[in-house]
């Protein structure tokens, strides 16, 4: 007999355990990426700017703030306890940040079914918006959390 699972609940009965399964992304972790709050659909991180991360015009490289942006859709769907995985991501740069500054990233859910989920995430600066992405995400049969599947 399969069991039907309501995410929502999912996210509540197992958040400690999501939580920590994702905060274990070892490259989020170099990057200095850190994860500041999680929800049903949800995700917020912050990172600062470091040398590492400028590019030969002395502004943070696209690279960074795009992963930075990845890394809050990846934990957003996989929220739910849920294997997700992206299938698209499209990216746009509207501000330049420098050496030093704290970006943000915020992840919030548009529309989630039963094999897709669509993601809006913001970048921020302290001082203004860096960049905006939309994401598309695969949502497998397997979660990572609370035994049977459904």
């Amino acid at each position: 007999m399969r069991i039907k699972r309501d995410d929502t609940e999912l996210h509540y009965q197992y958040a400690e355990e999501i939580q920590a399964k994702l905060k274990r992304d070892t490259f989020a972790q170099w990057l200095g990426i850190e994860l500041i709050e999680i929800g049903p659909g949800t995700a917020t991180a912050e990172m600062t700017i470091t040398e590492n991360m400028l590019n030969a015009h002395g502004t943070a490289h696209g690279a960074a703030l795009f992963a930075i942006a990845d890394f809050v859709f990846a934990v957003a769907c996989n929220s739910y306890g849920k294997t997700s995985v992206g299938l698209s991501v499209n990216i746009g740069y509207l501000a330049a940040c420098q050496k030093g500054e704290k970006i943000k990233a915020i992840a919030t859910e548009i529309k989630r079914n039963h094999r897709t989920s669509w993601y809006e995430v913001r970048v921020e600066s302290e001082k203004d918006l860096v960049a905006h992405v939309s994401a598309l995400s695969y949502r497998k049969n397997d979660y990572f959390v609370g035994g049977e599947e459904e």
